[in-house]
């Protein structure tokens, strides 16, 4: 049964927890602004000695999420703390796809990246070994339809995925994220490798999971939450996030059984 802590706060289950993975937008910020009532559970949980990770499903390594935070106004202190699905899948093709020719689906502020192997990027997805999935095309950012013509005939191919999320709230406008291109990708018949959350790997990758008793925290039932359920750890649903409308509308359980997810904890927002 989920239990809801808007009276209670987090400070009332801290102590059952030594690592806590936090998403960022959705629940520090929204794009746009940083949640001061957030902002001191992080401050509460390091004067604990409660270990962090804002782990979060943005395309880019970690020293760029970090800069972009920075901006918004995060102490430098918190926004070391940033884990990305971007390092991850870093890691990923550094590791098996460095020397490889490949077809960038994505703005050009995810460029950095592959910074370093950026030569290997050709414009012509004839030639391409595999597709690198950041995200959508500035122009075509409401257009799901001209990622189905553009990737019908190279369905053969592997794409590899750096943010499973289908969509993003920035302020109170909605977006499509890279994974909904890949579900497109998908749907043609082709083969996705997803870095980021819900995928067991980010968590290892992030931090040392051994003998740890986790609570992950987020506000998407696809990401968030089902990771949690993979790794069987405990899950808090900031409510007021990407879910809102759909929570309004349905019964809460309903809604966790159409997500096919289970939920320990439910906050409006991320509260101490």
């Amino acid at each position: 049964m989920t239990k809801n802590l808007d009276k209670e706060g987090l400070k009332s289950i801290v102590d059952n927890y030594d690592l806590y993975f936090i998403d960022l937008w959705g629940v520090i910020h929204n794009g746009i602004e940083i949640f001061k009532s957030s902002i001191e559970v992080l401050n509460e949980l390091t004067k604990l000695d409660k270990e962090y990770i804002l782990l979060t499903n943005a395309p880019r390594p970690n020293a760029n999420v970090r800069i972009f935070i920075e901006k918004m106004g995060m102490d430098k202190k918190i926004s070391t703390k940033v884990y990305t699905s971007g390092e991850a899948a870093l890691d990923y093709l550094i590791a098996n796809f460095k020397e490889k020719k490949f077809f960038h689906i994505g703005p050009p502020r995810d460029f950095s990246l592959f910074k370093t192997f950026e030569k290997n990027k050709i414009n012509d997805l004839n030639e391409a070994e595999y597709l690198l999935c950041s995200g959508l095309f500035d122009v075509q950012d409401k257009e799901l339809s001209f990622y189905k013509k553009l990737l019908a005939a190279h369905f053969k191919k592997i794409m590899v995925c750096t943010n499973p999320d289908l969509i993003v709230e920035r302020g109170k406008v909605r977006e499509f994220c890279a994974g909904s291109v890949a579900k497109v990708f998908e749907e043609l018949g082709g083969k996705v490798e997803y870095f980021g959350k819900p995928y067991p790997q980010v968590y290892n990758q992030a931090t040392n999971l051994i003998n740890r008793k986790v609570l992950c925290i987020g506000d998407n039932l696809n990401t968030d939450i089902r990771g949690a359920n993979f790794q069987n750890f405990s899950s808090l649903l900031i409510s007021n996030g990407i879910h809102r409308e759909e929570i309004n509308q349905d019964k809460i359980t309903n809604l966790f059984k159409r997500y096919d997810v289970t939920v320990d904890f439910l906050q409006s927002n991320l509260k101490w």
